[in-house]
C-alpha cells in the first residue's frame, strides 16, 4: 500500500520507508548467466494468467478458485457478495451511509451532515475486496443511479460490512487509527490498494528496492528493511542494460515516454509512472492469482520440466538471500518471502509495536494486528527452516491440523510426554501441551474483533517480553493470575531472573491481576489484547474492568472492548462502537452495567502509556 497517502482516508497504511531505506543500486558484475540471457520470471510478459494453469492442476486450481485469495478483489457484479445491498445503513458521526441496489446495479450513498453543497454523493460500485471476515467497496461517483458514468476516479469507500456479525462499520476502524470526523470517500483505489490485492508483476513491486536509499514511496514495499540485517534479502542491479530494456518496456506499456539517464534516474522515472498511471486494466490478474506466488509461469508452460521458481529471477536482478543449511531451507525462505510482499504491514501511524519497540525506530517490535504475520514470522525463532506454507495452505485458505509434530521435527527432545511436561510445565496432551500455546501467544488483534496468534515465534520467557511488553503471555491463558505469580513460576520452572523495578514500572502493583493492570496502564494494543482474553473467560465481575476499553484513544479498541463486554454478561449492551464518542460510551455502559447489579468504573482513570513512556511522534 501507498505510504504517501493522505491520513485521514479510511484505509491502513503501510510503512512510509518501506522502499525509502532499502539499499543503495549495487552494480553486479556480468555473470555467465547473464551473458546467455536466460528467461525471466518477473516482467509483464512473463505472466501467463492462472486460468492456464487448470489443465495440469486441477485440483489445485479448484482450490485456488473457491478461496479467500483468489477472491480477495473481484467485480461488483461478483454473485457471491454477502454485503446486502438492500437500503440498509450506517450512521457515522452525523453522516449516513447506505448501500442500495438500483436496477440490478449496487450504489453506496454517502449523505453529509454537515450541509455540505454535495451533501448527497452516490457511488457505483465497482470492485468488492475481501470476503473471508469482511468485504470493501470501490466506486466511481455518478450523477444518479439512471445515469451511471463515472465522474472522476474509483475511490476506496467509506463503510466495511463485517460478514461474522451482519453489520455496517466506518472502514477505517479495521485499524489503529484515531477518531475521524466524518464519513468521506477515500483514496483513489489504484493508487493505494491495487498491488497487494491483485497480481502485478514482481519488478512493479521491486522498483524502490532497486532503486535505493532516496527512491520515491509508492505501492511496491519490501520486507527487508523491517528485518533485522542478518534477516534481508538484497536486490541489486546485475546488468544496468537489460535492466534499462526492461523498463523501457513497462513506462511504453504504462503510457509513458521512455527515460533517459542512468539506471538510477530510470528507475526513477518508472515509479512516477506507476504511481500515477498504473490502473487496474495494467493488472496481470484481478485478485490474487496462481503467478502472484509462483512467479511468471510462461517459461513453464513452454517446457512442464522447467518448475515455477519462488526465487524471482531475470539477467538483470540479483538477490543476495540470507544463509541456508539445505535446499529445503532455503525454499522455505523464498515462499516466506512470498508471503511477506503482502503480510508486512505495521498498519497506520500507530506508533507501538511488541518487544516494546516503536514503529519509527530501527529496533522494531512485532506487528500487533492482522496482515504483518510473515514479516513477523520471519523475524522468529523458527523461519530458517519452517515455511508459511508448513501450516497454512495458500490454495484453499485453510489452516492445516499440524499439532506439535511440526516442532518436533527439529526439535526432537521433546516428543515424549515425560520431556514435553518437563519442558512445559503443562499436561502434555491439554492446551497448555501445545507448542504454540506458549510459543505463538494468542495475542495480536484479529479482523472479528477477537484475538489471533502472534506469528513471531518466540518465548513468554523472553526478556524483551516479559520486561517491555503487557500483558504477561501466560496471563493469556492464566487470566486470574497476579504478576508476581507468574514471575515466580517462571523463574522457578526456567531458571530465570526478572527485576521487579522494570516489572513495576509496567504494572504498578505486582499483586494485583496482570490483565487488571494491563488494562489500567497499558498501550491500546495491549489492552485490546487483555480485554479480550477476559470477555472469553466469561467473568461476569470483570464486565467494569474490560468496560474501561471503552474510553481508549482508538475506536478498533473501542470496538474490541464492546464485544468482550457483551461476553463477559453473557447479554448484549447494544453499544454503538462504530459511531459512538467516548463520552456517549461511557454513559450507555454505565447504564447496562447498573441495570446487571454492577459498579461502573472509574471513568477516566486509565493511562495510554506507562511513566517514562512518552509516545513517540508520528512519522
Amino acid at each position: 500500500m501507498r505510504a504517501h497517502a493522505p491520513l485521514g482516508i479510511a484505509i491502513a497504511l503501510a510503512v512510509a520507508w518501506g522502499c525509502a531505506r532499502s539499499p543503495a543500486v549495487a552494480v553486479a558484475p556480468r555473470t555467465a548467466a547473464a551473458e546467455r540471457a536466460p528467461p525471466s520470471n518477473v516482467l509483464r510478459g512473463d505472466y501467463v494468467g492462472s486460468h492456464e494453469c487448470e489443465a495440469c492442476h486441477a485440483k489445485e486450481y479448484a482450490a485456488w478458485a473457491r478461496s479467500p485469495m483468489h477472491r480477495m478483489t473481484r467485480n461488483a457484479d461478483a454473485p457471491d457478495v454477502a454485503a446486502p445491498f438492500d437500503g440498509r445503513t450506517m450512521h457515522f458521526k452525523g453522516d449516513a451511509v447506505s448501500l442500495e441496489t438500483h436496477g440490478g446495479t449496487r450504489f453506496v450513498r454517502i449523505i453529509r451532515g454537515d450541509g455540505a453543497s454535495e451533501a448527497n454523493e452516490l457511488y457505483r460500485v465497482t470492485r468488492v475486496i475481501g470476503g473471508r471476515t469482511r468485504e470493501d467497496f470501490v466506486g466511481v461517483r455518478v450523477r444518479d443511479a439512471t445515469d451511471t458514468r463515472a465522474v472522476g476516479d474509483e475511490n476506496v469507500l467509506p463503510v466495511s460490512y463485517l460478514i461474522f456479525s451482519g453489520t455496517l462499520r466506518y472502514k477505517g476502524y479495521s485499524v489503529l487509527l484515531h477518531e475521524r470526523d466524518g464519513a468521506h470517500a477515500g483514496p483513489v483505489w489504484s493508487e493505494t490498494c491495487l498491488f497487494c490485492h491483485n497480481t502485478v508483476p514482481f519488478l512493479s513491486t521491486i522498483l524502490g528496492a532497486l532503486t535505493g536509499r532516496r527512491a520515491p514511496a509508492y505501492q511496491g514495499e519490501d520486507v527487508g528493511p523491517l528485518l533485522p540485517d542478518a534477516r534481508r534479502w538484497t536486490w541489486s542491479v546485475a546488468d544496468p542494460g537489460a535492466l534499462g530494456t526492461a523498463l523501457d518496456a513497462e513506462l511504453t506499456h504504462l503510457r509513458s515516454s521512455v527515460a533517459r539517464g542512468d539506471i538510477t534516474s530510470r528507475l526513477h522515472a518508472t515509479i512516477a509512472a506507476t504511481r500515477r498511471s498504473f490502473g487496474p486494466g495494467d493488472l496481470v490478474e484481478i485478485g490474487i492469482g496462481c503467478e502472484s506466488c509462483h512467479g511468471g509461469a510462461r517459461v513453464h508452460l513452454a517446457d512442464p520440466d522447467a518448475a515455477p521458481s519462488f526465487l524471482p529471477y531475470a539477467p538483470f536482478l540479483h538477490v543476495a538471500t540470507t544463509p541456508t543449511k539445505s535446499d529445503h531451507a532455503a525454499r522455505a525462505q523464498a515462499i516466506n518471502r512470498v508471503c511477506a510482499r503482502c503480510h508486512q504491514v505495521l498498519f497506520s501511524r500507530y506508533p507501538w509495536t511488541w518487544e516494546g519497540g516503536q514503529r519509527s525506530s530501527l529496533d522494531r517490535g512485532g506487528s500487533s494486528i492482522s496482515s504483518g504475520e510473515a514479516r513477523d514470522f520471519l523475524m522468529g525463532g523458527c523461519a530458517s527452516e519452517l515455511s508459511c506454507t508448513t501450516c497454512h495452505d495458500p490454495h484453499d485458505g485453510k489452516t492445516l491440523a499440524v499439532g506439535n509434530a511440526v516442532c518436533t521435527s527439529c526439535h526432537a527432545q521433546y516428543t515424549t510426554d515425560d520431556a514435553l511436561r518437563a519442558h512445559a510445565h503443562h499436561d502434555p496432551h491439554g492446551a497448555g501441551g501445545a507448542c504454540i500455546a506458549c510459543h505463538m501467544a494468542r495475542k495480536n488483534m484479529a479482523l472479528d474483533l477477537g484475538l489471533t496468534r502472534y506469528h513471531r515465534i518466540g518465548s513468554p520467557t523472553d526478556p524483551a517480553r516479559v520486561l517491555r511488553d503487557r500483558p504477561l503471555e501466560c496471563a493469556l491463558c492464566h487470566a486470574d493470575k497476579s504478576v508476581e505469580s507468574l514471575v515466580h513460576s517462571m523463574e522457578t520452572w526456567w531458571s530465570k531472573a526478572y527485576p521487579r523495578d522494570l516489572l513495576v514500572r509496567l504494572y504498578g502493583d505486582l499483586q494485583q491481576r496482570t490483565l487488571a493492570a494491563t488494562v489500567e496502564r497499558g498501550k491500546a494494543h495491549e489492552v485490546a489484547a487483555a480485554v479480550v482474553v477476559l470477555g472469553e473467560a466469561h467473568v461476569r465481575d470483570a464486565a467494569p474492568l474490560i468496560a474501561k476499553g471503552l474510553a481508549s484513544e482508538y475506536p478498533l479498541v473501542r470496538m474490541v472492548a464492546a464485544r468482550a463486554l457483551d461476553e463477559a454478561l453473557g447479554k448484549t449492551c447494544a453499544l454503538d462502537a462504530n459511531g459512538a464518542s467516548v463520552a456517549e460510551l461511557e454513559t450507555a455502559a454505565t447504564k447496562c452495567l447498573v441495570s446487571r447489579g454492577l459498579a461502573a468504573p472509574a471513568w477516566g482513570a486509565s493511562v495510554v502509556s506507562s511513566p517514562g513512556e512518552g509516545a513517540p511522534p508520528e512519522d
